[in-house]
């Protein structure tokens, strides 16, 4: 890497000047379009479009090198109203007594345990509702 990136940017026109961060939103759009999140429509008039955003973190390792670049898409979820656009809103996450419970009972049992990371676990859930968000900027697809 011939620059070194000290600051996250706070923006895409500020993430666009550098190649890390292009390949870092890269490889989200990569995992966004591998997973079949979306189908790209005509914009409706009548409906809320979530409007959406990159976020840029920089990923640290043990020593305090940068580990890696990370570019995440998020959806502003803020902009949809409750009864028009939502019904329930429900995230599945584990609570730590639930992970100690499981760590204790493996323990006791004389289980092995393997630990990984889901980067994309967000994107495996289901929902019936219709929703319309923004493009990622950067890349847009156009009819």
């Amino acid at each position: 890497m011939s620059t070194i990136i000290q600051n996250e940017p706070s923006s895409f026109s500020d993430a666009v000047k550098h190649q890390v961060w292009k390949d870092a939103m890269t490889k989200e759009y990569e995992s966004i379009m591998e997973n079949d999140v979306w189908e790209v429509v005509p914009r409706p008039q009548d409906k809320t479009i979530v409007t959406s955003k990159w976020l840029y973190k920089i990923k640290h390792a043990v020593n305090e090198s940068t580990e890696k670049y990370k570019a995440r898409f998020v959806a502003r979820g803020f902009s949809q109203k409750e009864g028009i656009d939502y019904d329930v809103i429900f995230a599945p996450v584990a609570r730590y007594m639930t992970i100690r419970s499981i760590i204790a009972l493996a323990a006791s049992q004389g289980w092995n345990l393997h630990q990984m990371d889901v980067k994309t676990a967000f994107l495996h859930g289901s929902i019936k509702e219709e929703v319309y968000v923004e493009q990622l900027e950067g890349f847009e697809i156009y009819d």
